[in-house]
Formats: C-alpha cells, structure tokens, sequence
C-alpha cells in the first residue's frame, strides 16, 4: 500500500520543489553563513506537502473528468494511474490531497505567525491556486504560469524565513527555479494534448499547436540562462554559478527529439527525460553554485 502512495504522490517530481527549498538556503548561507536548522526541515515539510497536495488533487480531477482514462499513460505524463487502474478509490486520494494541503497550510500558517505578512500572502496564494489548479487555472491556460510562480516563490519564502527578506538574487534565483519547473510541465503535456483539449484544458501546447510549441521550449532555458549570466555580470550571483551552462546538451537534446518526435508518444519519451534531467540538475548546480562561493 505505501509504494501505491508514493506513486500517487510522484515522488520524482517532488524533487522540484527539494531542489527549490535548497536554493532558498543556499542564498541564506551563501549571504549570512547561518541556516536555521528547525526552519529549514520545517519549510521542506511544509512545502513537499504541498507539493503532494497539488499532485494529488490533479489525479482525483483529471481522473473525474476522464483526461486519465482517454489518455495512454507513460512514467512522465498521464497522471499516476493509481485511479485508472483502480488501486486506490477517488475519494481516498481526494482526502489524502486535502490532508496534505492542510499540513502544509499548517506549516505555513505557523511561519505567519513567527515572520508576518509576506508569508500570509505566498500562503494564501499556495493554498488557493492549489486547490483550484485542477479546475480553474488548467482551464484558463494558467498551468505554466502558475508552475512558474509557485517555483519562484518556494525559494523567495524559503529564503525569507531564515533571513526576513527579499534581496535581488533570491527573487531571481527564485525566476529561474520557477521556469525550470514549468518547462517540464510543459515538454510533459505534449503526449495529453489531444485528452486535455478534448476535455477543456488549455495548456501552452494547446494554445499554441504541437509544432509551434517546439519552437517555444527554448525559451525555458534561454531565461535560465540569460538571467544566471546577466545576474553574473552584474555581480548579483557569485560567478560559480555558471556552473549550470554544463547542462546546455541536456536541453540540446531533449529540443531536437522534441521537433523529431512531438507527435510519436514512444520516441516522445526521451526527450520528456532530457527535459526532467536538464530542469532538476540545473537547479541543483545553481544550489551548488552558491555554496561554493559563500562570502
């Protein structure tokens, strides 16, 4: 039953908001050489269950709305297929993705209370969009946004519970998290375009067609690495952090197999694992970037 769970929850992709929360600290540390150790493991609850909670809510609706059963599953897109498959029942996930979000309201309520108002607002923005992501914002064509959003504002309240601010790099350390956070949500709805659009979802790629859509992944890693070498530049971020232009073939890679295979699910596949990779070991090499260079 707990490796049912945990497919549920798509452990993999909670690695996004680990990499998040550690790019939080590592500001903090990079700037102050001081973490609050019981603030940082409670942030990371608090956030992973949020994480869960989003994941989880997005199974019961997608399977409701039948996008999961139309749809043919592969181990990146498709949903968990928990539901499909009929190993958990939809109103255990559904409370399971309520309990989950309302630990990591808890959480962050707690943190609103020790640091104030800056914190309410990420809260009740986490809170409300989650909840809401699966039945509103997919349909207005926000998924991508939001993603983008949510990722930038893990590191921005990460870093400002450990420091109560908000400096220039964490806000946009924050930018390029979020939007390599989405470019996976992104290179991931190719394979449920024509589910999702059949059934009222507006994703990026619905919005623009698959074979435009090609064209705009490169502008996921074109911000992340504009804003790393620009913040460089302008002494924003230590220089280590071009640590992260190793990641350049990953993305090469996962681009050409895109525009080769956008419309063949099986050869899809590769390139949605070019992508996970070049998001999650960019964002980690920004962390690693930071701490290597404290000043």
């Amino acid at each position: 039953m707990i490796s049912i769970w945990l497919r549920a929850i798509r452990i993999r992709f909670l690695l996004a908001s680990v990499v998040a929360v550690s790019a939080g600290l590592a500001i903090t540390w990079w700037q102050t050489s001081s973490i609050t150790i019981f603030d940082a493991i409670l942030t990371m609850c608090g956030v992973l269950a949020l994480h869960a909670s989003v994941d989880l809510l997005n199974d019961y609706w997608d399977f409701k709305r039948g996008i999961d059963t139309t749809t043919q599953r592969t181990k990146m897109s498709g949903g968990s297929g928990v539901l499909p498959d009929g190993l958990l029942k939809p109103t255990q996930v559904y409370a399971a993705g309520i309990i989950f979000l309302v630990i990591g309201a808890s959480i962050g309520a707690y943190f609103v209370a020790t640091d104030g108002i800056i914190i309410g607002i990420i809260l009740a923005f986490a809170v409300i969009s989650i909840y809401f992501y699966s039945t509103k914002l997919v349909n207005w064509g926000l998924a991508e946004v939001f993603v983008t959003i949510k990722g930038s504002m893990i590191v921005i309240g990460t870093y400002f519970v450990q420091t109560q601010q908000i400096t220039e790099p964490v806000v946009l350390c924050g930018i390029i998290i979020g939007v390599l956070s989405s470019l996976v949500l992104f290179i991931t709805s190719f394979p449920d375009h024509d589910a999702d659009k059949a059934k009222g979802r507006k994703t990026l790629v619905i919005s623009l067609g698959k074979q435009k859509a090609c064209s705009i992944l490169w502008a996921f890693p074109a911000i992340a690495y504009g804003l790393s070498i620009v913040a460089v530049v302008f002494e924003i971020f230590p220089i280590s952090c071009l640590i992260i232009l190793v990641t350049i073939p990953f993305i090469i890679k996962s681009g050409r197999k895109l525009k080769q295979n956008y419309e063949q699910l099986t050869n899809l596949i590769p390139a949605m694992n070019s992508a996970l990779y070049f998001s999650r070991i960019t964002g980690a090499l920004l962390v690693v970037g930071f701490l290597v260079s404290i000043n």
